[in-house]
C-alpha cells in the first residue's frame, strides 16, 4: 500500500507522511481525554478539582484568606500607599491576585503585570497599553505627562487605577524603582496610581538593598500568606472536592490528610499535586475513599523539594500594625494611617512558652497605638512571679484602699446605627457594662477603628457571632485624634491582672489576628 499523507490533530505538526495507521498522538490524547472522563465520573466530578491552575472558582477563603481578600479591596478602595503581599512559591499568590480582580469595585482599573521581567520603559508601555493609550514611539517624557494628564482626568471622574505585580521578585531593581516614581504621581494630596506587589521572599530580599529604601518605606500595607495548617487541610480538600461538583462523604481519610499536611507542608500547590494524584490511584483501584496507600503512591510519584525556612516566617508576629486592621478590612476594620510608630506592647507570660502568629510588620508608618489610647499602667510586665500576689507581711501596715475613680462620663453616641442592628445591641451591652462596672475594671481591647460606618462593624459581628463569641464583644464609641472612632472590647474583668491572663483564652483567630491589649474601663472615654 502507497503511503497516503494524514493530519494530526493533536497538534499543529506539518501533516504526517507515514503509512495510513492511527496517529499515535491522536490515539494517547483519545485515551488520555477518555481516562480523564471516567476518572470525572467515577468521583461524579464535573471537572478536576485540583488543577494548579488559578481558577477564581476554586478559591478557599479559609485560613484568613479570605480576610486578605477584604482587606485588599479596602486598601485599594479606600486607603493609600504600596501594598506588598508575600509568600512561598505555591501559597496562592496568583489565585489571591486573580480573585482581587474580580473584586475590585467597578470604578477601580486595575492593571495586571504577569510578567514582570520588563525594563522601565517596557513598564510605561504596558500600563499605558492597559489603559488604552496609544504612545507606540512617543519620547518617555511624553509617555510620563499623558499618563498623569490620564490618571488625573480619571480622578476628576471619580476612578481610580491600580498596578498589580504578579512575581513582583523578578521584577528589575530599575523597574520597581520605576513604579516608585509612578507612586508618586499625584493630585493635591491623593495618589493617582495604586500598587500592590504579589512576590516570594526574594522580594523582601530586593527591598533590603540600599538603593530601594525608598520603595520600601512607601509600602504601607504588608501582607504573608502563609501555607495552610494541618488543621485546615481537610477543610481545603473537601472545599475543593465540593467545587468540582462531588456530593459524596467526605472521602480523605484521616491519615491521608495527615500525610499530604505534611508532605506538602501547607503549600497549596503541592497539596493539589498530591492529592490530584492521590485521587488518580484510588480511580485506578476503583476505590472512592482515597487512604494512606494513595497518597503513598502519589509520593512516589511527586518529587518534591523540601520547603525552605524563609525569614520572613520566622520574623513575623502578631498583627499589630497596619495590617492587623488591613486583613479584617472587609469584616469592618480600618487601616489607620496616623504615621505614629506602633507603642511596644508588653509581654504577656502565654506569649513567652508559645510561637507568635506570623505576619510581616510594615516599615512605614504604624497603626498607632499611642500611650493615651491603652491604658496599661500599673500591669505586671513579664515573668509568672509578676503575676502572683505579693505575699502579705503581717508586720506591714495595712494600707487604706485608693479612692474610688470619679463617675464615668456617659458614653458617646454616633448617629446613623440602624436599629435593631448587631451594632446597636452591642453597644448597647456596652453601655451597661460601664454604668455597672466597679472600679478598676478592665477588658481586652483587640482593636480600634476610626471607619464608623455601621455595616462594616456589622460585619465583624456577624462573624464574631459565627465563632460564638459574640456576647463576649464589646464596641465603645470613642473620640480619637479629633475623628469619631470604634473601640472594640471583649469581655469584662475585675482587674487588669485578670485581663491579662485571661487573654490566652482568646479564640485563636483573635489571637492571630490582633495584638490584644489590657484597657481599664475607667479610661474609657477620651479626650476629643
Amino acid at each position: 500500500m502507497s503511503a497516503r499523507p494524514r493530519k494530526c490533530w493533536a497538534s499543529r505538526a506539518p501533516p504526517c507522511t507515514a503509512e495510513w495507521k492511527p496517529c499515535k498522538n491522536t490515539a494517547r490524547n483519545s485515551a488520555t481525554s477518555k481516562g480523564a472522563m471516567m476518572y470525572l465520573e467515577h468521583f461524579g466530578l464535573t471537572e478536576p478539582p485540583f488543577k494548579i491552575t488559578p481558577v477564581t472558582e476554586f478559591f478557599f477563603s479559609g485560613a484568613n484568606r479570605g480576610e486578605i481578600l477584604d482587606a485588599l479591596v479596602y486598601a485599594i478602595s479606600d486607603g493609600e500607599g504600596i501594598v506588598k503581599v508575600g509568600g512561598e512559591v505555591g501559597s496562592g499568590k496568583t489565585m489571591l491576585c486573580r480573585m482581587l480582580l474580580d473584586k475590585l469595585p467597578t470604578n477601580i482599573k486595575a492593571i495586571y503585570l504577569a510578567n514582570p521581567s520588563m525594563s522601565r520603559d517596557e513598564l510605561l508601555y504596558a500600563i499605558c497599553d492597559r489603559l488604552q493609550l496609544d504612545l507606540e514611539g512617543k519620547r518617555i517624557s511624553v509617555i510620563l505627562q499623558t499618563l498623569q494628564n490620564h490618571l488625573e482626568a480619571m480622578y476628576e471622574r471619580g476612578e481610580r487605577a491600580v498596578v498589580l505585580v504578579d512575581e513582583a521578585h523578578a521584577m528589575p531593581l530599575d523597574t520597581l524603582e520605576e513604579l516608585r516614581l509612578l507612586y508618586n504621581l499625584q493630585v493635591g494630596k491623593h495618589k493617582l496610581l495604586q500598587i500592590v506587589l504579589f512576590g516570594q521572599p526574594e522580594l523582601d530580599q530586593k527591598l533590603m538593598q540600599t538603593n530601594m529604601r525608598q520603595l520600601k518605606d512607601r509600602i504601607v500595607h504588608h501582607f504573608t500568606i502563609l501555607p495552610l495548617s494541618p488543621k485546615f487541610i481537610h477543610d481545603y480538600l473537601m472545599f475543593r472536592m465540593r467545587a468540582a461538583g462531588y456530593k459524596g462523604p467526605d472521602n480523605f481519610s484521616a491519615e491521608a490528610e495527615k500525610m499530604i499536611a505534611k508532605a506538602s507542608q501547607g503549600l497549596l500547590r503541592r497539596v493539589n499535586i498530591l492529592a490530584d494524584k492521590a485521587l488518580l490511584a484510588a480511580f485506578v483501584e476503583n476505590n472512592h475513599a482515597i487512604g494512606a496507600r494513595h497518597v503513598k503512591a502519589a509520593l512516589r510519584d511527586s518529587e518534591m523539594m523540601p520547603m525552605r525556612q524563609w525569614d520572613g516566617r520566622k520574623q513575623a508576629v502578631i498583627l499589630g500594625a497596619v495590617t492587623v486592621a488591613a486583613i479584617f478590612a472587609g469584616a469592618g476594620w480600618f487601616i489607620n494611617q496616623s504615621g505614629q510608630p506602633a507603642a511596644p506592647l508588653a509581654q504577656t507570660p502565654a506569649a513567652q512558652n508559645s510561637p507568635a502568629p506570623t505576619v510581616d510588620l510594615p516599615s512605614a508608618p504604624l497603626l498607632a497605638v499611642a500611650s493615651d489610647v491603652v491604658a496599661s499602667h500599673d500591669l505586671p510586665v513579664t515573668g509568672s512571679a509578676a503575676a502572683l500576689p505579693a505575699p502579705l507581711d503581717a508586720a506591714e501596715p495595712v494600707e487604706p484602699p485608693p479612692p474610688s475613680p470619679p463617675p464615668r462620663p456617659p458614653m458617646r453616641e454616633l448617629k446613623g446605627i440602624p436599629p435593631g442592628s448587631l451594632l446597636q445591641q452591642q453597644m448597647e451591652a456596652t453601655r451597661e457594662m460601664l454604668a455597672t462596672a466597679p472600679g478598676g475594671s478592665a477588658s481586652i481591647q483587640l482593636f480600634y477603628t476610626e471607619n464608623v460606618q455601621p455595616e462594616r462593624m456589622e460585619g465583624f459581628l456577624r462573624r464574631a457571632r459565627k465563632l460564638g463569641v459574640l456576647d463576649d464583644i464589646r464596641v465603645l464609641p470613642i473620640r480619637l485624634h479629633g475623628n469619631n472612632a470604634f473601640r472594640v472590647l471583649f469581655g469584662r474583668f475585675a482587674d487588669g491582672r485578670e485581663a491579662r491572663a485571661a487573654m490566652a483564652n482568646l479564640p485563636q483567630r483573635y489571637l492571630d489576628a490582633f495584638a490584644p491589649t489590657v484597657y481599664l474601663l475607667d479610661d474609657s472615654q477620651e479626650a476629643p
